[in-house]
C-alpha cells in the first residue's frame, strides 16, 4: 500500500476506530488477548492489523505493555473455524448444494412430497439457503423453539389448495433451518472480554445475536461516517461516462483503470455490478499484463474445467448427437485427435447426425461406447461418483484437472478425490443417468471459483470486489461501471421465495432495508478521492436509464460527463486488393458441373475450393431444410420410378401407393427424423398430385424412364468430365432425354432457360452422354404449381460451345492465367471462399 497516500481517509477511518478500541480496552481494563474485533468480511482483517500496528510507530511501551499484543480482528466464520471442528448432521442444512439438494428431496419426500421432489427440491433449497442466517443467529437451545413459533404464522393467507405446495415448502424449509445445528453455534459459548463489532453497510443477524448475549461486553463502532448534508464528500472528483452498449462499457472501464495507473494511482478498485461486463474488463486488463486481485470469481461451472467435465455427461446419455460426442472427445486426451478428426470428417460426410447411428465397425465407437455404457444405467450417487472417476481417468481427462485450479475445484465440489465420494454413502436412492448430471450441473452452477492471485504478498494492482466491499479499503481510485437502472436499481429486490409479509415475520431485511443498504454503499464510494461512474444507455436494441443514483448527481450537478477515456491511435489505412493466384501448379484433372459453375462464376472461387481443396465442414446436429426436400425428393423419384418400370402400374391409385412406399423407403434410407420432417411430409401430398398429373402427360407423349442417378464419365482431352444425372428418358423417336429435377421457384428455374449459354448443368449433362442426337430439360417438381418441363432447345449446341469453353479455360489455368476474384450479386452472397478473398476489404478506390 505503499502508493497510497497517508492522509487517505480510509487511513484515517481507521485510526479512528484503532482509538476508540484502545480506549475502550484502557476504560475496562481488558488486554489485548482477550478482545475480539468482529469485522464485517474477511479482506478487512489485513487492514485492521495493519491500522492497529500504524498506530505503533513511533511508541515506545514498556515490555509488558498490552500495546505488544494485538486484538483478535476476525470474521464470524473465522472466528468460528478457529473453536474448533464442527460435524453436521446428516440433515443439517450445510449450504453446500452437492449435499443440501439432496437433503431437500428426502425432506420432501419424508413430507409426503415425493412425487414434487425433482421439481421442488432446488426451491426448498433455495428457500432454506434465504432462512439460514436468521436460524444461525438463534442460540442452538432456543431454535427448535423458534421455528414453532413461527410455523403456525408463517403459513397464514395460505390456506387455498392453489397455494399448498407453497405452504408446504415455506413449512418444511422453517423446520430443516430450525432442527439443524450450525458451525458457528459454538460463537453463543465464546466470552472474550471484550467484543468490538465493526458494522458494515447492513446489520449481520449473528452480530445482533452476540450483542444480546454479550450484553455491556459488546461495543459497537462504525468505520464509514455520514455523508455531509447537501453533498458528497470527494463528489468533485466523480467522472460520468455514458456508455452507448455493453462493449463500450467494457472498454470505458478498462481505459479509465489504466488511466488511473498511469498517474500513479494503485490499488484502483473495478466494482463488480455486473460479472459478464467485469470479467470482459479482466481480459483487456490481462492483455495490457496488469495485476488484478479478483476477490469475487465467477460460477464455477463456466470455467473450462466445469464444461470439459460437462460435455462427458452429455455425451454419455442415451440419445446423444454424433457432435455431443465429437465435443467431448475433443476434450479427451486418450482419443487420437488424428483419429477423432478422420471420424468426425467421415460422420460429417455422412451426415450421421445421432451417435447410435454410427457403424459399429467405426475405429472409435468400439472404445466410445465402452466408457459411454459404464455411465448409463442408474446408482446410487456415491457409485457414480466412483464410475465418473474412473472414466474421467480412462478418458484422459482426470490428470488436466487435477493440473488446473479450477479442475481441484470441480473434483472438490463433486468429491471426486479419492475417498470423498463415501460423504454420500448414506445416500442409498438409485439416480439415473439424467439425475446425476442434473445433480452435476447444479452443484456447479451453486459453487463458486475464486482464482489464486500469482503475487499472494502483492496487493494487486487492480482489486475486482463488490460494492459493499469498499468499505475500509485505503483505495487510490474506483471505477464503478453497471450503473444502470437494472444492475444498480435504488430500491433492490428481496431475494428469496418470500412475500413482504413473511419478510417482515421472520425478520429478513425488506426493501426499505436493503434500499438503505444500497445507498450506503454507494455514497461511501462516492468518497473516495477518484471515482468513475459508467452505464450504458442500451442493451439488446432497448433503451435503458442510468440508475436512480447516477440521476441524483446529475440532477444536484455533481460530477461531470467525462471525455472519452479511450486513447485514439492513427493507424494508416492498408486496404487489400483483389486476390490473383496463379494455379498452373495445382493440374485439374477430373472436373463437374458444379466445379466448373464456380470457375465462371469466380476463378478465385475455384482455386480456392475446387484446387486448393478448402471446403467448409458440414453441420451434424442442424434443423431439415429445402435442400434436405430435395434431396430426398430426387431419392423417392429414383426408387419409384425404378419400382414403377419393374411393376407397371397404369392407374393412378396404384402409382400413388408405389410412390408412397418409395418415399417411405427413402426417408429411413436417408434417416430423417419424422418430427423434423413433418412441414415436408405435410406438402407431400400436393406435390405428389402435381408429380403424377405431370407424370401421365410425360408418358402420354411417347417418352419412357430410362435410368435415375446416372453416374457418368466422359474424356476431355487430358481432363475428366464427371457427374450425376438425375434422370436420363428415351422419347418417342427413339433419342435421350436428359432430365435435371428442380426444387426452386419455377421463375428461378425460367430464367435458366433464358439465359442458356451462361447456364452450364443441362449442356454439361448433355456432354456426359454423348450423344448427338438428344434433348435436355429442366423439370421443376413444385408444391403450389405442380410440377412443369422447361425444355432447353438445341442443347447440344450449347455442349458444343460449353466444350470449347471448357478446354479454353483449362489451357489458360494451366498457362498460369491469374485467377482473379471477379465474383459479383448473388456469386458471392454464400460464396464458401468469401473469407479468404477478403472482398469487402478491398480498396474500392
Amino acid at each position: 500500500m505503499a502508493e497510497i497516500a497517508k492522509n487517505h481517509p480510509v487511513d484515517r477511518a481507521w485510526d479512528r476506530v484503532m482509538g476508540q478500541i484502545r480506549a475502550e480496552m484502557a476504560a475496562r481494563g481488558v488486554h489485548a488477548s482477550r478482545t475480539v474485533v468482529l469485522l464485517p468480511y474477511a479482506q478487512l482483517m489485513q487492514e485492521a492489523r495493519s491500522a492497529w500496528l500504524r498506530a505503533l510507530e513511533g511508541a515506545q511501551p514498556g515490555v509488558n505493555s498490552p500495546a505488544h499484543f494485538l486484538p483478535r480482528f476476525e470474521t464470524s466464520m473465522n472466528w468460528t473455524r478457529s473453536l474448533g471442528g464442527f460435524e453436521p448432521g446428516p440433515d443439517d442444512l450445510q449450504l453446500d448444494c452437492a449435499r443440501d439438494v439432496l437433503t431437500a428431496a428426502s425432506l420432501l419426500a419424508r413430507a409426503g412430497l415425493a412425487p414434487y421432489q425433482n421439481l421442488l427440491a432446488a426451491r426448498l433449497m433455495e428457500a432454506a439457503w434465504s432462512l439460514a442466517r436468521l436460524a444461525a443467529s438463534v442460540a442452538p437451545a432456543a431454535r427448535a423453539q423458534w421455528g414453532l413459533r413461527l410455523d403456525g404464522l408463517l403459513v397464514s393467507g395460505l390456506d387455498a389448495p392453489v397455494l399448498a405446495l407453497e405452504a408446504a415448502l415455506a413449512r418444511v424449509a422453517l423446520a430443516w433451518v430450525a432442527s439443524s445445528s450450525y458451525p458457528s453455534d459454538r460463537l453463543f459459548a465464546a466470552r472474550p472480554d471484550l467484543l468490538v463489532v465493526l458494522q458494515g453497510f447492513q446489520s449481520e443477524p449473528l452480530a445482533l445475536a452476540l450483542q444480546h448475549g454479550l450484553g455491556e461486553r459488546v461495543v459497537v463502532l462504525a468505520l464509514q461516517e455520514d455523508a455531509p448534508t447537501g453533498a458528497m464528500a470527494g463528489a468533485d472528483t466523480v467522472a460520468l461516462h455514458a456508455a452507448q452498449d455493453g462493449e463500450d462499457e467494457a472498454q470505458r472501464a478498462a481505459a479509465c483503470v489504466l488511466a488511473h495507473l498511469a498517474a500513479g494511482r494503485s490499488p484502483v478498485a473495478l466494482v463488480a455490478q455486473d460479472r459478464v461486463l467485469t470479467r470482459r474488463v479482466r481480459a483487456m486488463l490481462g492483455e495490457r499484463g496488469v495485476a488484478v486481485r479478483d476477490e469475487t470469481g465467477w460460477t464455477l461451472s463456466t470455467t473450462r474445467a466445469a464444461a470439459a467435465l460437462m460435455s462427458l455427461l452429455r455425451a454419455c446419455a442415451w440419445d446423444a448427437s454424433t457432435d455431443v460426442v465429437l465435443d467431448w472427445l475433443k476434450n479427451a486426451p486418450a482419443f487420437d485427435p488424428q483419429l477423432v478428426t478422420q471420424a468426425e470428417a467421415s460422420w460429417r460426410r455422412g451426415a450421421v447426425r445421432e451417435w447410435r447411428a454410427v457403424p459399429l465397425g467405426e475405429a472409435l465407437q468400439r472404445p466410445v461406447q465402452a466408457l459411454r455404457d459404464s455411465l448409463q444405467s442408474g446408482r446410487p450417487l456415491a457409485r457414480w461418483l466412483v464410475d465418473l472417476r474412473a472414466v474421467l481417468q480412462s478418458a484422459g481427462q482426470w490428470t488436466g484437472l487435477t493440473q488446473d485450479a479450477a479442475g481441484q475445484a470441480v473434483l472438490q465440489a463433486l468429491r471426486l478425490h479419492e475417498g470423498a465420494h463415501t460423504e454420500f454413502a448414506d445416500v442409498a436412492v438409485r439416480m439415473s443417468q439424467s439425475e446425476f448430471t442434473a445433480w452435476v450441473s447444479q452443484s456447479l452452477e451453486a459453487a463458486s471459483f475464486l482464482p489464486e492471485h500469482p503475487e499472494k504478498s502483492a496487493p494487486g494492482q487492480v482489486v475486482i470486489l463488490p460494492l459493499s466491499q469498499l468499505l475500509g479499503r485505503p483505495l487510490a481510485a474506483v471505477v464503478l461501471p453497471g450503473c444502470d437502472d437494472v444492475r444498480l436499481p435504488m430500491s433492490p429486490e428481496p431475494t428469496g421465495p418470500w412475500t413482504p409479509a413473511q419478510r417482515a415475520l421472520l425478520g429478513l431485511p425488506e426493501r426499505a432495508q436493503l434500499a438503505a443498504a444500497s445507498r450506503a454503499a454507494w455514497q461511501y464510494a462516492l468518497q473516495f478521492p477518484h471515482v468513475d461512474v459508467l452505464w450504458r444507455q442500451s442493451e439488446g436494441g432497448e433503451h435503458l436509464m442510468a440508475s436512480g443514483f447516477v440521476q441524483e448527481l446529475q440532477l444536484g450537478q455533481i460530477g461531470a460527463m467525462a471525455a472519452d477515456p479511450r486513447v485514439l491511435r492513427l493507424l494508416a489505412a492498408k486496404p487489400g486488393a483483389m486476390p490473383r493466384p496463379k494455379g498452373d501448379a495445382l493440374a485439374v484433372t477430373r472436373l463437374s458441373s458444379t466445379a466448373y459453375e464456380d470457375l465462371r462464376r469466380c476463378p478465385y472461387r475455384f482455386f480456392a475450393l475446387r484446387q486448393l481443396k478448402l471446403q467448409e465442414s458440414d453441420e451434424l446436429d442442424t434443423e431439415l431444410g429445402k435442400r434436405d426436400f430435395g434431396n430426398w425428393l430426387h431419392s423417392v423419384l429414383k426408387l419409384f420410378h425404378e419400382a414403377l418400370n419393374e411393376s407397371p402400374a397404369p392407374d393412378f391409385v396404384g402409382r400413388v401407393a408405389m410412390i408412397n412406399r418409395a418415399a417411405e423407403e427413402a426417408t429411413v434410407a436417408l434417416g430423417l427424423s419424422s418430427s423434423e420432417f413433418l412441414p415436408f411430409a405435410a406438402a407431400w401430398p400436393r406435390v405428389r398430385a402435381g408429380y403424377l398429373e405431370w407424370l401421365a402427360g410425360h408418358e402420354a407423349s411417347g417418352a419412357a424412364f430410362v435410368a435415375a442417378e446416372r453416374w457418368r464419365e466422359t474424356a476431355l482431352g487430358h481432363l475428366t468430365l464427371v457427374g450425376k444425372i438425375d434422370r436420363i428418358d428415351r422419347l418417342q423417336d427413339g433419342s435421350a432425354l436428359v432430365i435435371d429435377y428442380k426444387t426452386e421457384p419455377r421463375a428461378s428455374t425460367a430464367q435458366r432457360i433464358k439465359d442458356a449459354p451462361e447456364d452450364t448443368q443441362l449442356a454439361f449433362y448433355a456432354a456426359l452422354l454423348g450423344d448427338d442426337t438428344l434433348a435436355a430439360a429442366y423439370v421443376n417438381v413444385g408444391e403450389k404449381d405442380g410440377t412443369k418441363t422447361y425444355e432447353q432447345s438445341d442443347v447440344v449446341a450449347l455442349r458444343d460451345l460449353l466444350l470449347a469453353g471448357i478446354a479454353t479455360d483449362m489451357a489458360r489455368i494451366a498457362d498460369g492465367a491469374a485467377m482473379a476474384a471477379m465474383g459479383e450479386g448473388k456469386a458471392c452472397e454464400f460464396c464458401a471462399a468469401r473469407g479468404l478473398c477478403r472482398k469487402d476489404f478491398w480498396d474500392v478506390v
